[in-house]
């Protein structure tokens, strides 16, 4: 008997799931917005999202044509960051220059630019930066300094110092490296957040959810049936991005696929929980489309993704140990790109299983009380 109630509580758990995934894919909308954010990110995100300068345009103005400055503007214009270099004709132009974003930077040689090397002196070039461009403007600053300092010493004759730098896991600072192992985490709260957030509106809206419960299932056997597919798509999704990252950018992956699907499935619970809770509370469509919007927005802004976590303030700090997408984020690169194993990521782990169960449990408190 407890063998017959077994099988058919399973039998019916899969068939809500076989047919909450069939929804999905008979509904074109739906369909597009869990394959078009997949396809768009695999294919812009990793060129668009980046902090590194290239095809850069800077001006440069010096009051004496010589020789040492020509040299040093000749290897400005070699630097792979730099496309263009716009050599201005006085001084009065550099404000014409950053005001109408005709340059990104303005290099001022000194009068005695020249005077100064030849009698072995270090002369000071000023770099006007284009503040509306903060970042942008101070990394193109960054490497124009590596420049100049490289060549001052090459013309003084000292020797560069003997301080190493190896940049561990990302030898060549390729900021792919940080962008698609953290996509994985992106495209795959848009698929849970979708697909368990409008779950229990469609319902509403088609009509169907009375048809829910009056039929055998139990309360917690249609949360379970609405939750899975979540999780199978999200999987799918974050599956399409770690194949584009390994064989089409060739980003190597490092660590264990076992542990790594894991922390993927452990993080798709979690959201679980938010996307249901969401879910419970909306009418429409529409509400849940602005309750996944609400959530995502703050989610992403603290999870590290934009804004490194040690520069923000300490209350926000302790805030985002309650963000799921900090956690999986940090996980997918300790996995990805450094090999990690279980005993250093179990931390994190543990903290994703208690988010699970505390959005899980209020969320099945209220999908019990409104469904």
């Amino acid at each position: 008997m407890l063998n017959f109630i077994n099988n058919a509580t399973f039998y019916r758990i899969i068939t809500l799931i076989k047919k909450e995934l069939a929804l999905l894919w008979q509904d074109k909308q739906t369909r597009i917005i869990l394959i078009m954010p997949v396809l768009m990110q695999i294919l812009i995100f990793p060129f668009a999202a980046t902090l590194d300068v290239t095809n850069a345009t800077i001006a440069v103005y010096r009051p004496n044509i010589d020789e040492p400055s020509t040299e040093l503007i000749n290897r400005l214009s070699h630097a792979n960051s730099f496309s263009k270099i716009l050599v201005l004709d006085s001084q009065a132009a550099i404000s014409d220059t950053i005001n109408h974003q005709k340059a990104l930077v303005v290099v001022q040689f000194p009068d005695d630019f020249a005077r100064k090397l030849l009698n072995g002196e270090s002369p000071q070039l000023q770099i006007i930066l284009d503040g509306r461009k903060s970042n942008s403007a101070q990394i193109a600053a960054n490497y124009i300094q590596q420049i100049i300092l490289q060549y001052q010493q090459q013309r003084s004759g000292q020797t560069q110092s003997g301080l190493i730098v190896r940049h561990r896991f990302n030898s060549n600072l390729d900021y792919k490296y940080f962008i698609l192992p953290s996509l994985v985490a992106l495209i795959t709260t848009i698929g849970v957040m979708i697909v368990t957030s409008l779950s229990v509106a469609r319902e509403r809206e088609q009509g169907t959810l009375d048809q829910l419960r009056i039929s055998p299932l139990a309360t917690w056997q249609i949360f379970i049936g609405k939750a899975m597919p979540a999780i199978i798509v999200a999987s799918l999704q974050g599956s399409a991005i770690l194949i584009a990252s390994v064989f089409i950018y060739q980003i190597p992956f490092q660590g264990s696929w076992l542990l790594f699907y894991l922390c993927m499935m452990s993080y798709g619970l979690s959201l679980v929980g938010f996307g249901l809770f969401i879910s419970s509370l909306c009418s429409t469509q529409q509400q849940a489309f602005i309750g996944i919007i609400t959530f995502m927005v703050p989610a992403i802004l603290l999870s590290g993704f934009i804004a490194p976590i040690e520069n923000m303030p300490l209350c926000l700090r302790y805030l985002t140990e309650l963000n799921p997408v900090r956690h999986f984020i940090e996980l997918s690169k300790q996995i990805y790109l450094k090999d990690v194993s279980f005993s250093v990521i179990w931390s994190s782990l543990i903290k994703l299983y208690a988010i699970t169960i505390l959005m899980g449990g209020l969320s099945y408190y209220l999908f019990k009380k409104h469904v």
